[in-house]
């Protein structure tokens, strides 16, 4: 009865969220990158089902309702961009030149060194919005027959990544101006990077959040295009 009950939609999202929680909790008391509440989540989940038994589909119907309000979290974005309206009047040629290198040499970059070890079209495919927020990055690697599961983890992976060596690779590069630290976190670690962003200072975190929006549709926009005629 009780390996039923961890079976169980309930028990499995309430696991979900209270392992983040915990994370969270833990995150705040200790203050170290490695220790990030969307990393321990994952690995606590992941040793989770594979000790019971329980497989990722299962898993993924029964957080189904994540996912869903993942999806919603799409429409903030918007709300980032308009806060940041009166910012972007002032430079929106540089802002808009940041976003389509961002854009292009996020996409290529990881696509071109996959190509070298020949990696098939579909992984290529699930693995080239690795530097988009993920509603968008599945949204758009659906329709263009991608893993949405291997763009999850890119995905995720990258923005840990991002969020603990991304201030650090700043510094060694000598990038010091706090909205350029920011725009670079945003466009290269979506959320998690953001989430980073903030906690270095309200300057990083309000241009980590525009530029995260700004990548995601500029990704959204382009990718079909990169997909359909340079692999």
């Amino acid at each position: 009865m009780l390996n039923d009950f961890l079976h169980t939609d309930l028990f499995l999202l309430t696991l979900t969220v209270g392992l983040y929680c915990v994370g969270g909790y833990i995150y705040r008391r200790v203050h170290t990158p490695l220790l990030h509440p969307v990393l321990l989540t994952f690995v606590a989940v992941i040793v989770f089902l594979r000790c019971m038994g329980i497989d990722y589909d299962r898993y993924r119907e029964a957080t189904g309702i994540l996912n869903f309000a993942l999806g919603m979290s799409v429409v903030a974005l918007g709300y980032l961009l308009y806060e940041q309206i009166e910012r972007l009047r002032g430079s929106l040629l540089p802002v808009g030149a940041a976003t389509l290198a961002g854009c292009l040499v996020g996409v290529l970059s990881v696509v071109y060194i996959a190509m070298a070890f020949g990696t098939e079209r579909q992984i290529l495919t699930s693995i080239a919005p690795k530097s988009v927020t993920v509603p968008i990055a599945v949204s758009v690697v659906g329709p263009l027959g991608g893993n949405v599961s291997v763009t999850s983890v890119v995905v995720f992976c990258v923005g840990i990544f991002g969020s603990i060596f991304g201030e650090w690779i700043l510094g060694r590069c000598g990038v010091r101006d706090p909205e350029a630290r920011g725009f670079a976190l945003g466009a290269a670690a979506h959320g998690i990077g953001t989430a980073r962003a903030i906690e270095i200072g309200a300057v990083e975190g309000a241009l980590s959040g525009l530029a995260m929006a700004l990548m995601g549709l500029a990704t959204a926009l382009f990718l079909p295009l990169i997909e359909r005629y340079l692999y």
